[in-house]
């Protein structure tokens, strides 16, 4: 993803490999030690999905990373990229007023053998900020939404992109990319949200909508929920680039009834406010109540929730990146509702070792729910793309796990 790495993308040519690995299938270490998150919160393990298992299957596209599929009416994934090539197309969102992201055809069925083409790259400026980079991605009636956010740097830290900035909204497009409508900019973006150097923290940072499947066709009432990371300004245990790209404390959660009017126009979102005494959620249109709906302080980062249709079960990836440029953890919860409560299915330490925008691509689980497969980038602090034993590098693990849009099938052990 990031600026370290950047130029080093625009020489190389673009991958697209898969392998079937020859090790057997296996389950992720169990993590549990004094500072585990089995000992430090008391977030409940699933008994409806106990595991998950790798197979050892995987494929890598392109050199770019930031995917966020979308499964569109026309039976084709659409995604966001950035900070690398994609067929010669390169996107940087990491260069202020000139920050460009890349949009990205998927064609096929099997993850195995997918067609990803580049349908371009939009410019539009960061300004006041540093970076502005993709998130929240979707094709719903055929028009596309393709959000961006904000970043700042503070090199004292030492870090990468230690500071999350605001959500700016959606750029529209009724032609699959070709074209764009772009109303908001980072001044005058969709939350009204706003950080600068001193960090002051955001609620929906990085926001992205939750999976339905094709067309939204899961959604339990036609609206389209985003969900984002975020952290409170009464952090009781505050730490240097708390809440970056990430990084953070808390997940929020707002719905919307998604066109063209309403998308931009926050007025029309509702946002997530907690339970009544019925233990029944509460939407509220002021979003100065809104509340987490899940949190876990200095242990909560970049977020994404998918539908399991086959096992009717929602799941949500979330890594915790800090201190963002070394091993991250990523681990995965379930509930029955959008918005929980969630209970833990796995967690990944060290998983990628430094895996990043983990998501579950709704159209690459089978029919039953008990197979899917993992989306994410990964090891962008390396200075090449394979894996390498070389010193100061990551060694994809597992196996298969590099920069790139990189997809790792996965099994849901239920019993």
């Amino acid at each position: 993803m990031r600026v370290i790495i950047f130029f080093l993308l625009f020489i190389k040519s673009s991958l697209a490999f898969c392998q079937n690995d020859k090790t057997k299938p296996f389950i992720w270490p169990v993590y549990v030690n004094q500072n585990s998150w089995a000992l430090s919160n008391a977030i409940p393990q699933s008994t409806a999905i106990k595991n998950i298992q790798f197979t050892g299957r995987y494929a890598n596209y392109t050199d770019a990373d930031t995917w966020y599929p979308t499964w569109a009416s026309d039976g084709n994934l659409y995604s966001p990229y950035t900070d690398g090539m994609v067929e010669g197309i390169g996107a940087g969102s990491w260069a202020g007023p000139k920050a460009t992201t890349g949009m990205a055809k998927i064609i096929g069925n099997n993850p195995l053998d997918l067609k990803v083409s580049s349908l371009g790259v939009y410019m539009a400026s960061a300004t006041p900020y540093m970076g502005r980079y993709p998130c929240g991605s979707l094709i719903y009636n055929d028009v596309w939404y393709y959000g961006t956010y904000c970043l700042l740097d503070d090199q004292s830290l030492g870090m990468n992109w230690p500071i999350l900035g605001p959500f700016v909204g959606f750029r529209i497009s009724y032609d699959y990319g070709k074209t764009w409508v772009d109303e908001k900019d980072p001044i005058n973006n969709l939350f009204d949200e706003h950080t600068d150097l001193s960090a002051k923290p955001i609620k929906m940072g990085a926001p992205h909508f939750v999976d339905f499947g094709k067309n939204m066709e899961h959604s339990p009432d036609g609206k389209a929920y985003i969900v984002g990371h975020g952290a409170s300004v009464e952090d009781q245990k505050p730490r240097p680039g708390n809440l970056s790209w990430i990084s953070g404390d808390q997940i929020f959660m707002s719905r919307v009834t998604p066109n063209p009017a309403s998308i931009n126009d926050k007025s029309k979102y509702e946002y997530f406010a907690g339970y009544d005494k019925d233990s029944v959620a509460i939407w509220s249109k002021d979003f100065g109540q809104i509340k987490p709906i899940f949190e876990w302080n200095n242990h909560a980062g970049s977020v994404t929730i998918t539908y399991n249709s086959g096992l009717k079960k929602y799941l949500m990836s979330i890594t915790d990146g800090w201190p963002t440029t070394k091993s991250m953890d990523t681990y995965i919860l379930e509930s029955d509702n959008v918005y929980g409560p969630w209970n833990m299915v796995t967690y990944l330490k060290d998983f990628g070792p430094q895996a990043y925008f983990v998501n579950i691509p709704s159209k690459f689980i089978s029919q039953d729910g008990k197979t899917a497969w993992l989306c994410y980038s990964a090891n962008f602090v390396n200075t090449n793309f394979k894996d390498s034993t070389d010193p100061g590098l990551f060694t994809g693990n597992p196996k298969g796990s590099l920069y790139t849009m990189s997809l790792h099938e996965i099994q849901f052990i239920t019993k």
